[in-house]
């Protein structure tokens, strides 16, 4: 059986995590989050299995080379990240559309092989400088991870009109209602 997806794009920083569990707790009936695999540490309180699949590089291309990938990238120098084929049947099967939370690149090409059955949607910060202060202001990575990150958003601002739909992500509550709305509208459809 194939399902429907919504996905969530943007720079590190934009608000797309926080939009994405607004939702989940919002329509815990009609969504569930797809839990991307990836080689990076876990931060802070971050769970395997709950928050994403901490695998090793060796058996992350295992899984590549097996085709077990609906998508994934090398996100950072040395760190991938993936989305498991296995992981948007399993909730397919259990009759809830997925929900994606994924850097930009990744949304895309997601977007790209699903089609009309996927919603891309950009979260866009208030501006690049809002973005610094919250990637700093965070404090769970280093100085240099967090430069990388800042490198890469100006990058991924300018892929913004490939996606269906920008949310503008100036106020947190309204980009959230107005997230509820392009879920219901594309779930519905």
């Amino acid at each position: 059986m194939q399902g429907k997806l919504i996905i969530f794009s943007a720079p590190s920083g934009a608000g797309k995590t926080t939009i994405v569990q607004h939702l989940l707790k919002t329509f815990p009936e009609k969504i569930a989050f797809s839990i991307s695999a990836t080689t990076r540490e876990a931060r802070g309180e971050e769970q395997n299995e709950k928050d994403y699949y901490f695998i090793s590089k060796e058996e992350f291309l295992h899984k590549v080379a097996q085709h077990a990938f609906a998508e994934f990238e090398e996100v950072y120098s040395g760190t991938f990240y993936g989305t498991l084929k296995s992981e948007i049947q399993r909730i397919w099967d259990s009759g809830k559309t997925v929900i994606f939370d994924l850097d930009v690149e990744g949304g895309l090409r997601l977007k790209e092989k699903y089609g009309e059955d996927a919603l891309a949607i950009f979260v866009q910060p208030p501006s690049l400088e809002v973005l610094i202060e919250r990637l700093t202001g965070r404090g769970t990575e280093s100085k240099e991870k967090v430069q990388e990150r800042i490198a890469k958003a100006g990058k991924e601002l300018s892929y913004a009109p490939k996606f269906d739909v920008i949310l503008k992500n100036y106020d947190l509550n309204t980009a959230c209602k107005e997230a509820e709305d392009l879920l219901l509208q594309f779930i519905e459809a």
